[in-house]
């Protein structure tokens, strides 16, 4: 289309908005928190940013971080697009649901069936590619949505689903990674005295954050931290609690966002 891309990521803030300023960026694209991360941190500096347009995905787009943006005079779209599949929806200027993209087949199934539930119930999102260079059948998401009824304001005629709406199991994103229960087995089994661990995602100040806790008959925080990170690929808060306190709930990754 034309555009000239700067090519960035997390963190190194004070130099992206920096360059963001000196080169004139306009539009953002990539995760829906780390924008209000860069729009902060030009504030911090001083910098007057030009961006006012933004394409996110990779996590929830919450309405209050939208609203947020948009009092700050940037224009946010959301597109529904995993990593493995590509683009599978997006929002057109109606805001009413994600049109499905043309491309794809995309189902709504009971999870762990693959029977299609009826219009409007919500299930896990299973797709199919067309694409002749890595073709997938009935790709299971393990994502949840739901089916709209009608055709969009816009006019595009295609399905429209509800966008992300959770996952089917406990595997959660978090700052637009996957945390998965598997990674917190293997946090415990990392140090002999924790016995049991759970992960809890929620939201504080319209970002994601972490807080991992951890049964233990001793340790401080400071000693897990790095484990976390390392093993979670994410920095949170660490909590040492006492052996046999956590929840006998079956859940070790808990998300408390309000969707």
């Amino acid at each position: 289309v034309g555009a000239t891309v700067l090519p960035a990521g997390t963190g190194q803030t004070e130099l992206q908005a920096r360059a963001a300023c000196d080169i004139g960026v306009t539009a953002y694209s990539g995760t829906p928190d780390y924008l209000k991360v860069i729009l902060d941190k030009a504030d911090e500096m001083g910098l007057a940013l030009g961006i006012t347009k933004a394409a996110v995905s990779g996590g929830a787009l919450f309405p209050s971080l939208r609203q947020e943006y948009a009092d700050r005079g940037v224009y946010c779209l959301q597109c529904y697009a995993p990593a493995d599949l590509g683009n599978l929806a997006y929002e057109s200027p109606a805001m009413e649901g994600m049109i499905v993209d043309e491309g794809v087949i995309v189902e709504i199934v009971t999870p762990g069936t693959g029977d299609p539930v009826a219009p409007g119930q919500v299930g896990e999102v299973v797709v199919t590619t067309r694409n002749p260079d890595y073709p997938l059948i009935r790709f299971a998401t393990g994502d949840l949505s739901a089916v709209m009824a009608g055709e969009s304001p816009c006019g595009r005629t295609n399905t429209r689903i509800k966008g992300w709406m959770g996952r089917a199991d406990q595997t959660t994103k978090i700052k637009g990674m996957f945390v998965r229960p598997e990674q917190v087995a293997a946090l415990v089994a990392r140090h002999a005295e924790v016995t049991r661990a759970r992960v809890i995602a929620a939201r504080s100040g319209e970002m994601d954050v972490m807080r991992v806790q951890l049964e233990a008959a001793g340790g401080t925080a400071d000693d897990y931290a790095a484990s976390v990170a390392d093993v979670l690929k994410l920095k949170g808060e660490v909590e040492v609690v006492a052996p046999g306190s956590l929840p006998n709930d079956g859940l070790v990754i808990e998300d408390q966002r309000e969707y």
